[in-house]
């Protein structure tokens, strides 16, 4: 991973536009440091998929998609980043420690129900077996009230968390020297 004081003039611009709030680079971002390309395309997907003003699955619950995914991928820095999120936006000490030990058992119903039990066994199942969804998987999503709109902003997280998994995991990277978890005040 380049430094910021070793960046060319192209990471460097692609480095600001991977700025968190805190004025740092991620190391999930970082690592993209010798194809900057990579990188600019990570931000982008990132942004979309759990940024954009447009979604409407509620931001805690999509850190908690993001959490269920690293878990089941055992992806250490993506959990210690988005469970850390999930906490501070679920606001509630016993409510998260349920859910966190729902989902570390792979078992989200002790926790969950209905619409949310739902997207998560959608999330599980895409993440474990990709090859075997089929169309009844949108249709069980339906049936509990989850819009088109959504179900495509679940399959995004999902997606998104395999492909950044793969990367961290594949690649070795670790939460050192990040500012891990939620980082508005």
């Amino acid at each position: 991973m380049i430094s910021d004081d070793d960046a060319s003039k192209e990471l460097k611009e692609t480095l600001d536009l991977a700025r968190t709030p805190h004025g740092t680079v991620d190391n999930v971002m970082r690592v993209h440091s010798l194809r900057p390309s990579t990188m600019k395309g990570h931000v982008a997907l990132y942004r979309a998929a759990l940024h954009d003003e447009s979604n409407t699955i509620p931001i805690w619950f999509q850190e908690t998609i993001s959490s269920y995914v690293s878990m089941l991928n055992d992806c250490p820095y993506s959990l210690a980043n988005h469970w850390k999120n999930a906490e501070h936006l679920i606001g509630n000490n016993k409510r998260s420690s349920e859910i966190e030990n729902s989902l570390r058992s792979f078992e989200p119903k002790k926790a969950f129900g209905g619409s949310e039990l739902a997207m998560l066994n959608y999330a599980e199942k895409l993440t474990k077996y990709p090859g075997s969804m089929v169309e009844e998987d949108v249709n069980k999503l339906k049936v509990q009230g989850i819009d088109d709109g959504q179900i495509l902003e679940l399959n995004q997280i999902v997606g998104y968390f395999n492909y950044v998994n793969r990367l961290l995991n594949g690649l070795g990277v670790t939460t050192s020297g990040d500012t891990v978890g939620y980082y508005k005040s």
